[in-house]
């Protein structure tokens, strides 16, 4: 019988996000320093098939219906085409968010293996504006991936963008009407307190007013009518439509009321919680021969400890402790 990955305030967890590395080939200015970070030991990093295993077991004993490969950056990930391949095989969706660097050499074989769709994260279009975001240049190589993944036919192709203030905070008109004639489908994300650096600040946040504000001076924005559900983004017709973009007001309008994700992270720990700062290991358990039943029932005592918000307005919140980079998105 399957189990169910149930918080206390009766959430269900379904979408798992997988961590698959922490290591990243660039270095955005709000997730980690120019210099880079200390990566997870290799030998802590768990294998290819240890990852597929705990997927199968999320898959065949707790529920969980939507696999979501992050990173860091995925596509450094030697093995990942395989692991695609084999959690597709489970009868799963599965989905990458990545940066794009790469795409354009892999987007095929991942479409092969059974990939369904991309979310890129990408935040202008301008390339001076993307080398002082990323600190590298890089932008061509990104849009190079991008097309690579809608002729592979991994879409809708969905666009990630952070609004850095002074930076490109002006470019979300412009982004969006790109977006629009591509046909992809973009989001606009606030930035969130989880740099390596703890140097986020409300105050320079790009906040969901703000963006709305900025968009709705060129565009007429109305929202869709269909149900958001779990999902992050809230979604607003482009001028009448067909065309829509989005806003994920993770701080501002926070939606953890109904959020259905859990996460694992590269070296094997369950976080309930892109905030939260406990996390329960199951790298261990495998690594000892636990049996898969054992390794479902200490997921589901995880899920448990699942807080009702993330809390970042509350005065006692402190940053997690890893960053984005080594938690996945």
């Amino acid at each position: 019988m399957t189990r169910r990955l149930e918080d206390r305030y009766g959430r269900v967890a379904t979408d798992l996000r997988v961590s698959l590395t922490d290591r990243c080939n660039l270095r955005c200015s709000y997730c980690m320093p120019a210099e880079g970070l200390d990566w997870l030991p290799d030998d802590s990093v768990l294998t290819d098939d240890e990852v597929v295993r705990l997927v199968r077991v999320g898959v065949d004993l707790l529920g969980i219906r939507e696999v979501r490969f992050t990173g860091g950056e995925p596509l450094v990930r030697r093995g990942l085409v395989d692991i695609v391949r084999r959690t597709h095989e489970l009868g799963v969706e599965t989905s990458l968010t990545t940066n794009a660097l790469g795409l354009a050499r892999t987007a095929s074989a991942l479409a092969e293996a059974g990939l369904d769709r991309v979310n890129v994260s990408l935040d202008s279009i301008r390339p001076e504006s993307f080398l002082a975001i990323t600190r590298r240049d890089r932008l061509h190589d990104v849009l190079a991936g991008l097309e690579a993944a809608r002729a592979a036919g991994l879409g809708p192709v969905k666009v990630n963008a952070v609004l850095m203030r002074g930076i490109n905070d002006r470019e979300a008109p412009e982004l969006l009407r790109w977006a629009l004639a591509e046909g992809y489908q973009l989001r606009f994300i606030e930035q969130m307190p989880l740099d390596a650096q703890h140097g986020w600040s409300r105050e320079g946040m790009i906040t969901a007013e703000e963006i709305f504000a900025t968009l709705e001076s060129e565009f007429t924005l109305t929202p869709v009518e269909e149900p958001r559900g779990s999902a992050p983004a809230e979604l607003f017709h482009v001028d009448g439509g067909p065309g829509t973009v989005g806003v994920i007001a993770s701080v501002t309008r926070p939606f953890c009321g109904d959020c259905d994700r859990v996460r694992l992270t590269a070296d094997g720990q369950v976080r309930n919680c892109l905030f939260a700062r406990e996390e329960s290991d199951l790298r261990s358990a495998l690594r000892d021969g636990a049996t898969d039943d054992e390794i479902a029932d200490r997921w589901i005592v995880a899920m448990r400890g699942k807080r009702a918000g993330h809390g970042i307005d509350d005065p006692s919140f402190l940053q997690p402790d890893r960053p984005m980079s080594a938690i996945g998105g």
